[in-house]
């Protein structure tokens, strides 16, 4: 018989599914293809069933007889291997950012005379209640909490994009590119204080309380499924930071990052140039214990923000107080450089590594913006954090909109520089 292959990326299988698979028993020996985590984060939401749990509901459908594991968003391993008679796909893919895998499969298939069969895309309220469930149990903080650690196993760098709103929770969520005939989107959101704050029109003195970061961390989850790393600045006094950690975990926040300062916080950007107080590693560690020992999942993760090469102390004390932190359970060490090349930072993940092959390191490239992740990962960073970019994008944005208008008092000499309102209501998902 002819073979048909079949590649499948859901956690549930809907009418929709079912169609594609009963229109490819139609033409011979089916043969369902299993995306691996690995290849889903790049383009796909994350899924909600380990990959054995996958490869199990596969395995029991029936009319199938093998099921296989494809390790790539794109076909070429695969089908050199199986050399497939026909391939079959629902039609959804033939626009958006998943044209070009298709693209990818033509021209495999035209090598060997193989066939594309497209099956209409099942629409109808029954597909959209399970795809509707899927996005909720995604949203669920037992999924996402433990997100950030399961990307840490599978992706060579974790990519965090800052987000102050639900609608820049939105764009973080959904945004997906195609470089050099790749697909690649974030992985996850940073909820900054310095963001959060200016948002509100408020100093970056620590001057909002948890409660109103709340409000946006429930706004954000509210329209978003990605894991997300909270900046808690110095996480307060110890006792305060006891409850936070609780409320954060419960919530399903992955991570919250917290500095070795004490005092009236101020900005590390400014270094130096403002009077700030590193706290002593007994105290930090003593924080950090406090944190892990009201936890509840092994899920949540606290990382030690190191301020020693901003404050200039040096990089054998940033070491002392890295060690220190992980011993007393730090689950990351982010190191911060306000020079504008890596070399310091890479100097610290060095002698860092020497010592320590597991602890996740995480970097914010603020200043020493033009190193490439892939520097990064190979310098032995898991976690890249862009940290304040779309705030600062969209506030010289509108500063200029502002003044345009009220040169011209009429808006079509600026209209070219705005977004549709039909396009950002796209990005919105209706119940």
């Amino acid at each position: 018989m002819k073979t048909v292959y079949v590649c499948l990326s859901t956690d549930t299988i809907h009418e929709g599914h079912m169609n594609v698979i009963n229109e490819a028993k139609k033409y011979g020996t089916v043969i369902i293809g299993m995306l691996t985590d690995r290849a889903l984060v790049s383009f796909n939401r994350f899924p909600t069933l380990t990959e054995k749990e996958r490869y199990a509901l596969y395995k029991g459908i029936q009319g199938v007889d093998r099921v296989v594991i494809q390790d790539d968003m794109y076909y070429d391993k695969i089908i050199s291997e199986i050399h497939p008679d026909y391939l079959i796909h629902g039609d959804n893919w033939c626009d958006g950012p998943e044209k070009i895998i298709r693209e990818n499969v033509v021209s495999l298939l035209a090598q060997y005379g193989g066939q594309l069969i497209e099956i209409p895309y099942t629409r109808n309220e029954s597909v959209k209640k399970v795809d509707r469930k899927l996005i909720e149990k995604l949203s669920m903080p037992e999924y996402r909490r433990k997100r950030l650690r399961q990307l840490l196993e599978i992706r060579p760098i974790v990519k965090i994009l800052e987000a102050h709103s639900g609608l820049t929770g939105l764009i973080v969520e959904k945004t997906i590119v195609n470089k050099g005939g790749r697909l690649d989107q974030y992985d996850g959101m940073w909820i900054s204080s310095l963001c959060d704050s200016t948002d509100r029109g408020k100093p970056d003195i620590e001057l909002i309380d948890m409660s109103s970061r709340i409000r946006t961390i429930d706004d954000i989850m509210d329209v978003t499924t990605k894991p997300i790393i909270l900046d808690g600045d110095t996480g307060g006094v110890t006792e305060h930071f006891m409850y936070n950690v609780r409320t954060l975990e419960r919530k399903g926040v992955s991570a919250v990052i917290i500095e070795d300062k004490i005092g009236l916080k101020k900005n590390s950007l400014f270094g130096t140039e403002v009077e700030q107080t590193q706290d002593s590693i007994e105290n930090f560690c003593k924080k950090i214990e406090s944190g892990k020992r009201v936890q509840l999942t092994d899920d949540f993760m606290i990382i030690a923000r190191i301020e020693s090469l901003i404050l200039g102390k040096g990089m054998q004390d940033a070491l002392n107080r890295a060690f220190a932190f992980c011993d007393a359970g730090a689950d990351g060490i982010m190191i911060h450089s306000r020079k504008s090349d890596p070399s310091e930072v890479f100097d610290f993940c060095h002698n860092f590594r020497q010592n320590n092959r597991k602890t996740p390191l995480i970097v914010v490239p603020t200043t020493f913006n033009s190193v490439k992740e892939e520097d990064l990962a190979r310098n032995g960073v898991n976690i890249v954090i862009y940290a304040n970019q779309l705030m600062r994008a969209a506030f010289p944005t509108m500063k200029y909109i502002a003044e345009q208008i009220l040169i011209n008092h009429r808006t079509e000499e600026i209209e070219d520089r705005l977004m549709h309102f039909k396009d950002i209501i796209r990005l919105i998902d209706e119940i």
